[in-house]
């Protein structure tokens, strides 16, 4: 990476800790209820119709492990011990805030989770379909229903059509301007660094006030049009481009994110659920509120999902859009369905895409980090012959 100027709006989604502490109190003292959320399934304008607020929960660090291990397994997904290790040691100041946790059944591992996080703090459960039959689609929106009757109960305030399309409207301007900032990267020389549009995309679900998150995103987006305009960029040109999929990361857990821009690589696109697979895909804005938000929200391509040929189709689009040289699927060691997944998605990457694939499957520490650069240099030397 080179020295490039930097946009100003950037520094507005460089700690959210501090910026949630700030919108969080008037909200306290209005009496607003806060709903914690760990998963892109969770269905905030729904919370919101709702007259609640939701905020994404801690889990993509080590610190917090070695305590949860005291009760789960040592041989879990990191990103479960890390969630459950916040929640029980109280270091998530995000978790200490809410009033209650929206929880859901993508993984056995997490299932059970929630089951001794209930005795922390009150949770909802969404019990989750594996397909999007239509029958899973009636299950989905009856889950749906059922939660919007869990917080007219805890909040006092009935979810209403008009409230809700107000919602749906506002997440998908957030989504809209999300995907304009992110459509940067496909430039040869992007303005914006990677890692800065990994925070800026995981940042959505710590900010209480989206409004102003959508306006920081609007402001950013203009900035980074006239930086391209000067033609500044952190990349040299001809870098290898890298689409990531797989399991999420974020602040403390974006280890693999660093060694492939360490050694020169510019991760073009995010597929995973803390970058794009999250955003992609609107709310139908013209029909019944709640069957709209339902099969927008089933629509995820999940891994939990069986089959998951959304996964696919998605990574073919922003193969065509971003143009990478390369794909990297990271996976946190004992995610089964990542770890199955991955497979067929590297023979569908090799053989249909014609591209270079690479599995790496790792946890959240720092143990393996010269055996993981030593691989990635491997694979990008491998783009270059």
């Amino acid at each position: 990476m080179t020295e490039a100027a930097k946009a100003p709006t950037l520094a507005k989604f460089a700690s959210p800790v501090d910026r949630f502490h700030l919108e969080l109190e008037p909200l306290k003292e209005a009496g607003v209820k806060l709903a914690g959320i760990y998963c892109v399934f969770a269905p905030v304008e729904l919370v919101r119709a709702a007259g609640a607020v939701s905020v994404g929960l801690c889990g993509k660090k080590q610190g917090p492990i070695p305590d949860a291990e005291r009760v789960l397994p040592a041989n879990l997904c990191p990103l479960i011990k890390s969630s459950y290790g916040y929640a029980a040691t109280g270091t998530c100041p995000y978790f200490n805030a809410t009033d209650f946790i929206l929880a859901e059944t993508t993984c056995d591992g997490k299932k059970k989770m929630f089951e001794l996080m209930d005795r922390i703090k009150p949770v909802h459960m969404m019990r989750l379909p594996t397909d999007k039959s239509p029958e899973a689609q009636a299950l989905w929106l009856a889950e749906m229903r059922r939660l919007a009757a869990f917080l007219a109960q805890h909040t006092g305030k009935a979810v209403t059509d008009e409230a809700l399309r107000r919602e749906i409207a506002l997440q998908n301007r957030i989504r809209r301007a999300l995907l304009d900032v992110a459509a940067f990267m496909s430039e040869a020389r992007p303005p914006i660094s990677s890692l800065d549009l990994m925070g800026i995309c995981e940042s959505r679900t710590f900010v209480l006030d989206q409004e102003a998150y959508l306006n920081d995103l609007l402001a950013l987006g203009r900035e980074l049009e006239e930086l391209r305009a000067k033609g500044s960029s952190p990349y040299k040109a001809g870098a290898p481009r890298i689409l990531v999929t797989g399991t999420p990361v974020g602040r403390g857990s974006e280890k693999v994110l660093r060694l492939l821009e360490d050694a020169g690589a510019v991760v073009v696109v995010l597929e995973n659920c803390t970058g794009l697979k999250g955003v992609v895909g609107l709310v139908d804005e013209n029909a019944e509120p709640m069957e709209a938000l339902a099969k927008r929200y089933l629509d995820t391509p999940c891994s939990c999902m069986s089959p998951n040929t959304g996964r696919f189709t998605l990574i073919d689009d922003l193969t065509r859009q971003y143009r990478p040289t390369g794909v990297v699927d990271l996976v946190w060691q004992a995610c089964h369905t990542y770890s199955v997944e991955s497979f067929d998605l590297g023979r569908h990457v090799t053989d249909d895409l014609g591209l270079p694939f690479l599995k790496i499957e790792t946890d959240y520490t720092e143990s393996d980090v010269e055996q993981l650069r030593t691989r990635i240099e491997a694979f990008l030397e491998l783009q270059a012959l």
